[in-house]
């Protein structure tokens, strides 16, 4: 039996996934991965994500894109749940951040530097 996977966007693409979020894959070809979303296989073109086995337990700060709507009251970046993908604007910058959805308490990847050639 293949190991479980995991992926995530590692470009600026208007695919319907959260940036920043993880989403267990489905399967995988040779130029395009089925991940799961809300149940339902997605396809999305392999070059477009980073595909590991166990998706890290920390936070993603993911900057601001002028391509993706959010908020007007947060800040220049938001942080991406690592258990139930929710975004949620960081107060500080503290090393650890709880939930206000699953309640999981999570440190925050700050060193992290997610898609930032990608965000004009």
């Amino acid at each position: 039996m293949a190991a479980e996977q995991w992926a995530r966007l590692c470009e600026e693409v208007d695919c319907g996934l959260r940036r920043g979020a993880w989403y267990r894959v489905v399967s995988v070809g040779p130029s395009e991965v089925s991940v799961s979303v809300c149940g339902e296989k997605r396809p999305v073109a392999r070059q477009s994500l980073e595909i590991v086995t166990t998706p890290p337990p920390r936070w993603t700060i993911v900057a601001f894109s002028r391509k993706v709507a959010a908020p007007t009251r947060w800040a220049k970046d938001y942080a991406v749940c690592p258990s139930c993908r929710t975004r949620q604007q960081p107060v500080g910058q503290p090393n650890k951040l709880r939930c206000d959805r699953c309640n999981g308490l999570f440190e925050i990847a700050w060193g992290e530097s997610y898609l930032v050639g990608d965000l004009v």
